[in-house]
This record gives C-alpha cells, structure tokens and sequence, in this order.
C-alpha cells in the first residue's frame, strides 16, 4: 500500500484563518494515524494577491501549534520547490500537452467581449457560461482558423487556456466525507487554466503538484467541493490517478447562520487567527489566540471537535495531540456546519491551564510582575500561582487573583466591609495579631494548628475571625485559603496588614 501523503496548500494572501489551520491539523492527523508525510505548499500564483509576512506567518502558526509540516519550504524534499510561483515551468508543459491532445483550447476573448456576452444573456434571463453550446461561437481557437490562432499567438494577443469541457456526461464522484456525487458536465464551464502572464490558475497548478508530489488523499474545505468535478477531469485527461477526496465542512458562525469570519470575532470579543496579524499596509492589528493567552494544545483540541468528534456515544472531549491522531478518522467527520463556540474554547484553555506546569506559568507571570515593576523570586511566583490558577483561564488573570501577595490593600471593599467589620472585630484582630506573633515557624499547618484551637476557644464563631482577616489581607472577600495567605506573604507583612485594617475600619 502506497504511503499516505497528504497536503495543506494556503494561499499567502493575508493570516491564516482558523478554517485553514482545522484543515492543516485534520490533514496531520490523518497523515500521522497513517505512519504518513504531512506537506506545506504555497500556492502564491495570484501575485497580485500576495501579501508580504504572510508565508513566515503561516509556517509560525503551524509550528506554534505542534503540528509541523514534514516537508515544504525549508524542509526540502525531492518533489520541491514547495512554492507554486517557482515551479512555473511545470504547469506550462502540462498545460502544452492539453493543448496538443485537443483537450484544452486558447481563448482571445476580451474583457469587453466577455462582459457583453454575459450583458446578453442577462437581458435574455440567462446566466452567462463558457462551455460547450456557445464556445465555437466564441473568440477561441476552436472557432478560429489555425492561421488566425497562430497570428494572433504571434502579435502577443492577450489569451487564456481553457479546459474543454466534456459537453453531456453524467460523471459520477465520490467524496470521503460525503459519500456519491454526481454531477451533468453540461452545467460546467469550460474553466481558464493558464493566463498569457505565464502564470497557472489554482486549477491546473493545484492538480499539477498534487500528482507530482504523490498526494493521496486531498483534505480541504468545503468551499472546493464545486471544484471536484473539474479536478477529476483534469486528473482523467492527463491519464492520472486521482486521489481520495474529502470535503470538511464550514465552521460557522456562533449564531449557527454564515461562516464564521473576521468580523464576527471583532464584534463579539475573540480571535479567528492562530497568531496576532499586522497588516503590513494598513498596520491594522488583528488579535491571535497566541497573543491572547490561550494555549496551542487548547485551540487544537477546540479545532478538533469543529466537524469531528470521536464516535457515536463518546462523551470525551480533552484529548492530547497524541490522543487526536489515534481516534481521528474521516468517517467520523460531519457533513454540516460546524457552530464555533468561544465560550467552550475558554472552557478547553482553563482546562489545559490547570494541567501546565506551575513554575512554567510563573516565569510568565514574572514578566507581567517586572512590567508592574514588583520584584520578587521566580520560586514565590512559583507558590502563588499554584493557589490561585484553579480560579484562572489565563496568565492575564493572575493579576487580580494574587495581586496581595505582591501589595498590601490600602482600600477596601465597602460592601464587604460592612459585612465583616462588627463593632468588637478590632478587639478581635488585635488578640488574633498577638496570636500570630507567637508562632515562630509560620506555615500554613502550623498557622492552622494555633489559629483553629484558638477561635474555639473564644466561642465567637469561625466567619467573625476569618471575615475581617480575610478583609485585612486582601481588601476583598476573595483569593484562596487563607492560611495559605499568611504563609505566603510572612509574619511581618501578615501584622502589619491587620494593624492597617484596625486603624482603617475601627
């Protein structure tokens, strides 16, 4: 059995969607289920379109991810280049051998023309299409005398080349995800292929490269279903294999209408691209999930359940990348839309949160405390974090969580003063202080064991005690366990924040 080769083949035209970079992890996952090669090819033969960073912005992505490409630009193989724009030569030939098999044509049509024709048809209710019942009507060398064509080649007359399209065929396909497909090739058009610039269309190049490189199976978006009938034509007229073919479906927007855009991430508050995006004409900033705090395996694991989920009656939804590429198959991808979902993508990010590293969070946290000009030990950052990122979904969340264990409150919440602060609490936090300068080894368990007997004692309830200490420590009635406050911030700071309350709330 042939080795799997799949390929993800974006257009440099700006960043890469989140659409695209779904397409680039199904096709690795379904190369790397396979023992296959996962392929990057740029398909920059629009060159009006392309746009400086774009490529460098791709291949970033891809590796920010953890889904690298096994061959492409850098990675260079012996089916490269991997860039469309350098492999010109190729598809010119291609393209020559349909010319002189009869199965593609030259067409002189002006823009003038073309739009005249389509004015006609409109006039008349009809839709205008190039194909089999006007082309020998047409300015096509197929309505041409081959003098005329050859003079015309021979003054520069601007041309494309247009695939002939078979003019009453049933062609039956069949799509991966999808299942049969037919299609009436009367209905196609007969599709340009080559334009006199020397550059290909994506039709030819992408069918070119695909049989070149030894693509198995292409996984792409929904949007190039339109396109398989007159891939698989060109593959049957250049007597190719074709590969499997599978279509994945939209991601929609959060309303379930529309695919899910730009716009729609601007308007409601999230990303739509892997990383942040400055455009290098407008300088126009767009947000990225990398930029934005979220973890690369929490957007892989969203990105995946966007189509695909592991089975009928399979309630699991955290998967490892290792995980994804043993459960993931084609069957099991959706036909119909997929509804993006922010809020479960934050769900995924506090869920990979909670299992990363604590001193890896802290020395990015520390960069956020040296911008506050607070400094401290990348070992308490270490224990800070570890009390407080259960409540957390990102590093940008510490802050409000912990900012009392790097400042001591000089306000407090007037609400939960009022709550806490009774007539006698002075007294009380005055003979709790005096407590706390006792304990000379101060732990959190050695607070505890001094602390607890203590109130009892008193017989003044625990929340009498706790409340206003709380209040004391942090200003608010937030944060964690409060003896692991104490332990954290030390004896001196703990005495001097109760002292300031005192004098404060009495």
């Amino acid at each position: 059995m042939a080795t799997v080769r799949v390929r993800f083949a974006p257009s440099p035209t700006g960043p890469l969607h989140i659409g695209g970079l779904r397409t680039a992890l199904f096709n690795y996952l379904y190369a790397k289920k396979h023992n296959g090669d996962f392929i990057l090819r740029i398909e920059d033969t629009d060159q009006n379109r392309y746009v400086e960073g774009a490529e460098a912005y791709i291949i970033e992505a891809l590796n920010w991810c953890n889904i690298p490409y096994d061959e492409g630009p850098g990675k260079e193989a012996n089916v490269g280049p991997y860039k469309q724009s350098e492999r010109k030569a190729l598809y010119a030939k291609y393209t020559q051998q349909l010319l002189d098999e009869g199965k593609a044509y030259y067409a002189f049509d002006t823009p003038d023309e073309l739009t005249k024709h389509r004015s006609d048809y409109e006039a008349e209710g009809k839709t205008f299409i190039y194909n089999w019942h006007n082309r020998l009507t047409l300015n096509n060398s197929l309505a041409l005398t081959e003098v005329e064509v050859k003079e015309k080649l021979a003054t520069n007359t601007p041309y494309v080349i247009r695939f002939k399209s078979p003019e009453n065929e049933l062609l039956a396909m069949h799509d991966e995800i999808r299942g049969d497909i037919q299609v009436q090739t009367k209905t196609l058009d007969d599709k340009v292929l080559f334009k006199s610039d020397g550059m290909p269309t994506y039709h030819l190049a992408n069918i070119v490269d695909d049989h070149l490189m030894g693509i198995t199976h292409v996984i792409r978006g929904e949007e190039w279903l339109p396109s398989l009938a007159l891939h698989l034509l060109l593959y049957r007229a250049f007597n190719w294999e074709a590969p499997k073919f599978a279509h994945l479906p939209l991601i929609l927007k959060p309303t379930g209408k529309g695919k899910l855009s730009k716009r729609d991430g601007d308007k409601m508050g999230f990303p739509v691209f892997p990383l942040l995006w400055e455009d290098p004409k407008t300088k126009e900033i767009a947000a990225g999930y990398r930029e934005d705090g979220y973890l690369p395996q929490a957007v892989i694991n969203m990105l995946a359940f966007l189509g695909w989920n592991e089975g009928e009656g399979s309630e699991k939804e955290i998967y490892s990348l290792e995980e994804l590429v043993q459960a993931f198959s084609l069957e099991h991808v959706s036909k119909s839309g997929a509804k993006f979902d922010p809020e479960k993508t934050k769900w995924f990010q506090q869920h990979y949160l909670q299992k990363e590293d604590n001193q890896t969070l802290a020395k990015q946290y520390l960069s956020i405390l040296e911008e506050k000009n607070i400094s401290t030990t990348l070992s308490y950052v270490t224990q800070v974090v570890n009390s407080i990122k259960e409540r957390a979904t990102f590093v940008s969340d510490f802050w409000e969580l912990s900012s009392f264990y790097f400042e001591a409150p000089t306000t407090f919440n007037s609400k939960a003063a009022k709550k806490a602060w009774k007539e006698d609490t002075a007294e009380i936090m005055t003979k709790l202080a005096e407590v706390l300068s006792t304990i000379e080894d101060y732990k959190t368990e050695n607070i505890q064991e001094v602390v607890k007997p203590w109130i009892s004692e008193q017989k003044i309830g625990f929340g009498k005690v706790m409340q206003p200490l709380r209040l004391a420590l942090v200003g608010d009635m937030k944060g964690p366990d409060l003896f692991d406050i104490l332990s954290s911030i030390g004896k001196t700071e703990s005495l001097k924040r109760i002292a300031f309350a005192i004098e404060k709330l009495a």
